[in-house]
């Protein structure tokens, strides 16, 4: 593997849920794979879950970390070939990213849509430009379109939860929110799910709100909430943006807002999101602190899924 940007770059999805699964039993197995090595992790937008977990990472490997927030401390970054740079942007990321590869073994990078521009934020220009002059492993920390890395944790989440001999029924259900979010995670999660045969996979979301149909592939889409959650093993809960009228809220229904009673003809479903959540909005409190919530599990998941990701990525190159 030498980039981690999508489940595209993974050869064995499983097999790396499995690593992730086998580091959260020894965390120091491989401690000094990373020895003599740096991360270094840059962002342009804020990040908690993923910064944290991924440094602890890191770290349980034996590598040096050193994060940079580029957005507040950086120069202002121009990414389009052939620039003439008599703006606001003081740096061209041809020179950036080759300097920070100089300096990193593996660079991570955290960016975001601007929610104005879907052809401009689909064409992943920011990430993919760090992966061209680099010249070191990249891995996305969350790019406009993708969080590969809240996938790996949420489908490793849900190998270690469901343990019967069956398929679960695993439903993505949109909810209401008051900001104009990015399809990033439904995309990425989408995205990891319709590639895995153990599960049954639904989307529901209002009419409207339909993902880019290159994530989503054959998954059954069904616009009644009701109807999508019956018989739910895990209901992952998450609000995003219109991809068609791009970037717009076109529906508020707070009916759309996961409740126990929304939950009744579901099979004792476990809840997850990725966090932060907007309590009582897209999840109610009674169950986000009820006995079926694994948000909490879900995100501390996190670290071993950047873990098994790292380790994967020395060892491939280096």
């Amino acid at each position: 593997m030498r980039n981690f940007l999508s489940i595209e770059d993974v050869p064995d999805p499983s097999g790396l849920v499995n690593k992730a699964l086998a580091y959260k039993k020894q965390p120091f197995l491989d401690k000094a794979l990373g020895v003599g090595k740096t991360l270094g992790m840059i962002f342009l937008n804020p990040s908690l879950r993923t910064r944290i977990s991924t440094q602890v990472a890191a770290r349980n490997l034996g590598m040096e970390v050193i994060v940079f927030n580029i957005d507040k401390e950086g120069w202002q970054l121009e990414f389009a070939d052939g620039a003439v740079m008599k703006g606001d942007k003081t740096e061209h990321v041809k020179e950036a990213a080759a300097v920070l590869g100089q300096y990193f073994s593996i660079l991570c990078i955290r960016t975001f849509p601007k929610l104005l521009d879907r052809e401009e934020d689909y064409d992943e220009q920011v990430i993919r430009q760090f992966v061209k002059y680099a010249g070191v492993p990249v891995i996305s920390l969350e790019s406009a379109t993708l969080h590969p890395l809240q996938s790996l944790a949420d489908r490793m989440t849900i190998s270690e939860v469901f343990t019967e001999k069956r398929k679960p029924k695993v439903v993505l259900t949109w909810a209401p929110h008051v900001k104009a979010l990015p399809q990033a995670v439904p995309n990425s999660f989408a995205q990891w799910m319709k590639d895995w045969d153990a599960i049954d996979f639904v989307i529901t979301h209002p009419k409207g709100y339909e993902l880019d149909q290159q994530f989503v592939g054959t998954t059954s889409v069904i616009h009644d909430q009701d109807e999508a959650l019956t018989g739910a093993d895990f209901v992952y809960v998450k609000n995003w943006s219109s991809y068609q009228q791009y970037g717009k809220i076109i529906n508020t229904d707070p009916s759309w807002m996961i409740t126990n009673q929304k939950l009744l003809p579901t099979n004792q479903a476990k809840i997850m999101h990725c966090l932060p959540v907007r309590r009582n909005l897209v999840i109610a409190d009674e169950v986000l602190d009820g006995p079926d919530s694994i948000v909490i599990q879900q995100a501390g998941n996190r670290v071993w899924a950047a873990q098994a990701v790292i380790s994967e990525l020395l060892r491939s190159n280096f």
